[in-house]
């Protein structure tokens, strides 16, 4: 049986775009640890830096797990949820109006990562109640303050 791990991930960009952060809180039920990362970029979007959490996140790891992904970005968990992912790589990474996908640089890394672990994407109100989630947010703009 796979381990079981619980990641958060948030990602923006100040202003959008501009100076940007990502970060994920990952956490062992099994060894009761948390672990929690981020990291920056110079010039980039909030949905570039959403899709690179889950990239960190999932390379992190290291052994395949089972995952359940907590992300505050209809973006991210639709494109895995509503399967926009697969539409694209059949239409040549074209999306339905014939144009180039955003971001395919990072969906491509993302794809594999989800094949090595069995994610499930849930999609969390951002800047709620949700502690984790909060947490995350908490990080992005920690790392845009302090790293840049």
């Amino acid at each position: 049986m796979k381990p079981h791990v619980i990641i958060y991930t948030d990602g923006g960009a100040s202003p959008n775009p501009g100076k940007g952060g990502w970060a994920a809180v990952l956490h062992s039920p099994e060894h009761n640890a948390t672990r929690e990362i981020y990291g920056v970029e110079p010039d980039t979007t909030n949905n570039r830096m959403e899709i690179t959490a889950a990239i960190k996140a999932l390379e992190a790891l290291k052994t395949p797990c089972d995952v359940d992904l907590y992300t505050d970005s209809a973006y991210l968990q639709n494109t895995f949820a509503k399967k926009w992912i697969d539409n694209w790589q059949r239409n040549g990474w074209k999306n339905s109006g014939k144009d180039p996908v955003l971001n395919s640089d990072l969906w491509k890394i993302l794809l594999p990562l989800t094949k090595i672990h069995k994610v499930t994407w849930h999609h969390v109100k951002g800047h709620s109640d949700d502690k984790l989630n909060n947490r995350c947010d908490e990080l992005v703009h920690k790392a845009i303050d302090e790293l840049l």
